[in-house]
């Protein structure tokens, strides 16, 4: 298991390790994350490449994500339900981030933000949230549920509704992001 491995599976429980790995391939959101890294660090074309290709095909149609091995994606991802989740492959998402069901991360094709997001660290993004264009979203923010996000958002933000309107916070992803990983877990 490399540290990508280790940091998502310590996302779900706390857990590392062999145990830890065959109780988190029972978890939908890791079984897919885990799938989604092997085929991102595999050699274009092997046969390692289209095995896990072809899983994350599989689970891509039984779990409704549609995440691409290209997409850019730190250590710690958390996918909490399945359910439909859509992310641009142009992407870049940071450490600990939580996404949630029906979330959608997109590219606007045209505009003063043509351009697909750059998500910062510790991240939750709520259920059916929809965040587009050449955006970027700081660190410690929470994107309630049912937000449409098309604008720039600061560091220690809660955002919230449709228009999403941006509230400072001291901690806004407290009790709602979990195990956090850090250097010293994973090694």
């Amino acid at each position: 298991m490399n540290n990508y491995h280790k940091a998502d599976l310590y996302r779900y429980e706390g857990k590392t390790g062999f145990k830890g790995l065959i109780y988190g391939l029972f978890i939908p959101g890791f079984r897919y994350t885990y799938l989604l890294r092997n085929a991102a660090n595999c050699t274009k074309y092997s046969f390692a490449h289209i095995f896990y290709w072809l899983l994350l095909k599989r689970y891509s149609f039984k779990y409704g994500f549609q995440i691409s091995a290209n997409t850019r994606i730190g250590q710690g991802l958390y996918i909490g339900h399945f359910g439909t989740i859509i992310i641009n492959p142009k992407a870049i998402i940071g450490n600990n981030c939580n996404i949630t069901a029906g979330v959608t991360i997109g590219q606007t094709n045209r505009g003063s933000k043509k351009g697909v997001p750059v998500i910062g660290n510790k991240v939750w993004i709520g259920v059916n949230a929809t965040i587009v264009g050449g955006i970027t979203i700081g660190d410690n923010v929470l994107i309630a549920p049912n937000s449409y996000v098309n604008f720039d958002i600061p560091h220690h933000s809660l955002v919230i509704g449709n228009p999403a309107k941006i509230i400072p916070a001291e901690n806004p992803t407290d009790k709602y992001i979990e195990f956090i990983f850090n250097e010293k877990i994973i090694h």
